[in-house]
């Protein structure tokens, strides 16, 4: 029986223990926090249950157009303690759900945490183990070894989270009440979307951005659609703003932009990036690559340069979504153990920002159509145009569609709509299995119903054939 340690617990750890259980290998999972790691407990899993109740918030504002009357903003009250134990509790029901998943499927769980060990027997890898509960460290010899052990918040030296004023984005649920004023420092996918639910709970909101705009590596048209959504709600956007410093003064906040002004709040939430957690595990001193940022070298079936020795997630920056982490844990222990497997395909992924509205893409990107990278045609539909859309008063939004000049074969799409992550899959699907524009128009669709502008773009492009 193979033996295999899987060093983290999360998305990429989980998903691979059980591949591997189902494949009768004999799996260890380490893990510090709790199944489900860093994803569940404190990142993905909190912040999506707490945008949850940012939208129920929304739903009670701005109705007056549907004939439904309230007494005014002040009639919809937020309890933060109920809001915050909400999250929580869901976050650990979620990790219970794993935890016994995993033990349904014979995994070995080990509370603590491991390292790679000092020397290797033959074809098998040490790893040391250190358990949570202060026994003895311990060794294992496995054939395989999967390094999954995720990110960590980045601090910066300059503003230093005090869990208090300046926060991370694990710290806010600790909170006794919602902030007076905050402070979004940094503006890519985590900023964007705290601020957009902190602001629908109605939170005053400044978010202050180093570019020219928010979420700079998103679709530009997606960006800037709802960078006009958080304006039009009263969010103050500072762009081509650096953050110097943060600093606690009193009961609030200052911090120094880079053009010496002073922006100043109650509360300031750190969101400039992550940092993998791979300093600790003696990876340099067992020969295994570690590139630039402390990110581990992987290739797209997520072996390091260490044969047996596999890694996945967010420690290897191939792209920090707990999907990939997930196919990445299940593709290396299909390697592992002689499973016929394609590598990892990045160009078929499905991403989602889920601010209010969401936004998802899938395939190729407006730059690289616009840069030549990709020959394509394009049509943008506004959401505005759709039947269902005005029965819901929804103004922003759209869909965009790509689709190869000569074939119609469909290589992208993005989608700005309430529930974007789900009218993506559609388009997911197109790009997995490389349909034509020509097989999504002839698709019947609901009507009247969002999904019919998926339709109704494809048949654009169709007519564009024709012509």
């Amino acid at each position: 029986m193979s033996r295999i340690v899987i060093i983290g617990g999360g998305p990429a750890g989980y998903e691979a223990a059980l591949v591997a259980a189902q494949l009768d290998a004999d799996v260890t999972v380490v893990e510090a926090d709790g199944a489900g790691g860093a994803c569940v407990l404190h990142d993905c899993v909190p912040s999506k249950t707490f945008i949850a109740s940012s939208e129920v918030v929304t739903s009670y504002r701005d109705n007056e157009e549907f004939g439904v009357h309230s007494e005014g903003p002040g009639t919809v009250t937020v309890d933060a303690a109920a809001v915050h134990g909400r999250v929580k509790r869901l976050a650990l029901a979620q990790s219970g759900d794993i935890h016994a998943k995993l033990i349904k499927a014979g995994v070995t769980l080990v509370k603590g945490t491991a390292k790679m060990g000092d020397d290797t027997l033959g074809h098998t890898h040490r790893v040391r183990v250190r358990p949570a509960d202060g026994d003895a460290e311990y060794a294992i010899d496995a054939g395989t070894v999967l390094i999954a052990t995720g990110a960590t918040p980045r601090r910066l030296p300059s503003a230093v989270p005090d869990g208090e004023r300046i926060l991370t984005w694990r710290q806010i649920y600790d909170l006794p009440a919602l902030p007076e004023h905050l402070i979004v420092i940094g503006s890519g996918v985590t900023g964007a979307e705290f601020a957009s639910s902190y602001l629908a709970i109605g939170v005053p909101v400044t978010l202050v951005s180093s570019r020219d705009r928010v979420m700079p590596h998103e679709d530009a048209d997606a960006a800037m659609a709802i960078e006009r959504v958080f304006r039009a709600r009263g969010m103050t956007i500072l762009n081509n703003s650096r953050a110097d410093a943060v600093k606690r003064v009193g009961d609030g906040v200052e911090v120094t932009l880079s053009d010496g002004r002073v922006v100043t709040g109650s509360h300031a939430l750190m969101a400039v990036g992550s940092i993998p957690n791979t300093a600790d595990l003696g990876l340099t001193e067992y020969g295994v690559n570690v590139g630039p940022g402390g990110y581990v070298t992987v290739d797209r079936v997520s072996r390091t340069n260490v044969p047996g020795v596999y890694a996945a997630g967010d420690c290897t920056g191939v792209l920090p979504l707990a999907s990939v982490a997930a196919m990445q844990g299940r593709i290396a222990m299909w390697h592992a153990l002689g499973e016929a497997v394609a590598p990892l395909r990045l160009r078929t992924v499905a991403a989602n920002v889920f601010t209010d509205p969401e936004l998802a893409t899938v395939g190729v990107s407006q730059a690289d159509v616009d840069s030549g990278k990709v020959p394509a045609r394009q049509v943008m539909l506004p959401l505005a145009g759709n039947a269902r859309a005005k029965m819901a008063g929804l103004d922003d939004g759209f869909i965009k569609l790509f689709c190869r000049p000569a074939s119609g074969i469909v290589v992208g799409g993005v989608v700005v709509a309430p529930r974007a992550s789900e009218l993506i899959m559609p388009l997911t699907m197109a790009v997995e299995n490389h349909m034509t524009v020509d097989q999504l128009a002839h698709t019947i669709t609901i009507y009247p119903s969002l999904s019919g502008s998926l339709a109704e773009a494809a048949r654009q492009l169709m007519q564009h054939d024709v012509e």
